[in-house]
């Protein structure tokens, strides 16, 4: 259903008709499509009381992995796979040479429904951290904070973002090497206010292929110069490090990703997931761990 030329959404006008792009095209609606369905993030059941479907908030900040991320959820709406509504939602957050104009100018191009947001949360971000520090933690916070107010005041029941495979994998060592948990991004959360969603549909989808993928389609990619121009940060650090892993053993992130979908709390260390303290000799569990104990090379 994908070669026909006529048998597209406007996000995917203009796109390459080679064989290698409809190959990426397909391959990250369907790891799209598969996240959506295995953390469930559709309930079909859903509705308001006047009966309409879900309305999420589509986070959008004119990098690569947002405009792949909104490209394929209109592609599986628009082919009745994904029944919700869809608002696209950009955070103006005030960085100075920010281009204002872009965003709006290519959603009204696509038909695709939108809310533009101008909070300077650049200046409190600039005022409150000390020199030399990183600004991911304020400025991301600020951000979310500001994306729950709009998703409450739009009606949207989630907030949508653009996070890959590769970001859920870099945060998961973040967190091992620098906080000393085993904790990532999870792809289905509720915020603590306990009253949104907080969905990453492109957890299954390689950063690779998002910027394959847009620059294929030549989208108007905004930089993040915020957090672009610091030199040293942790998660850049990490991305070296798998990238080395990735260059030495093709294929060594996928292998990490999935070890994150198949974890064994009776083979490590924490007591609060596993009971350790109870455990018998003689217990049919003992006799199931046994057969899950993995080889040591």
């Amino acid at each position: 259903m994908f070669d026909d030329a006529d048998d597209i959404h406007p996000l995917f006008a203009g796109a390459p008709s080679t064989t290698e792009f409809k190959k990426l095209r397909k391959r990250i609606v369907r790891q799209t499509r598969e996240a959506i369905e295995q953390y469930g993030m559709v309930d079909p059941s859903a509705h308001d009381k006047d009966g309409k479907p879900p309305r999420w908030l589509v986070c959008l900040s004119g990098g690569k992995d947002s405009y792949t991320l909104l490209a394929v959820l209109y592609e599986l709406k628009w082919r009745g796979l994904l029944p919700v509504d869809l608002l696209a939602c950009n955070l103006d957050q005030g960085q100075p040479g920010f281009p204002a104009t872009v965003l709006p100018e290519f959603l009204d191009r696509m038909g695709v429904p939108h809310r533009i947001e101008y909070q300077d949360t650049y200046s409190v971000v600039m005022d409150k951290v000390p020199q030399g520090r990183t600004y991911c933690a304020l400025c991301s916070r600020l951000r979310r904070g500001n994306l729950y107010r709009i998703a409450r005041e739009e009606g949207c029941s989630a907030v949508v973002l653009g996070h890959h495979r590769d970001d859920i994998l870099e945060t998961f060592f973040m967190n091992l090497f620098h906080g000393g948990r085993l904790a990532t991004m999870p792809p289905k959360l509720v915020n603590e206010e306990g009253d949104l969603f907080v969905f990453r549909p492109l957890a299954h989808v390689a950063e690779a292929d998002c910027e394959k993928f847009a620059k294929a389609m030549q989208y108007p990619i905004i930089p993040c110069d915020l957090c672009g121009s610091q030199d040293g940060l942790q998660r850049q650090q990490v991305k070296q490090i798998l990238d080395q892993w990735e260059s030495n053993s093709p294929g060594r992130r996928q292998v990490m990703f999935r070890a994150l979908t198949n974890a064994r709390p009776s083979h490590l260390l924490d007591a609060k997931l596993f009971d350790f303290v109870n455990l018998s000799v003689n217990s049919d569990e003992k006799a199931e761990n046994l057969e899950e104990i993995p080889l040591l090379r």
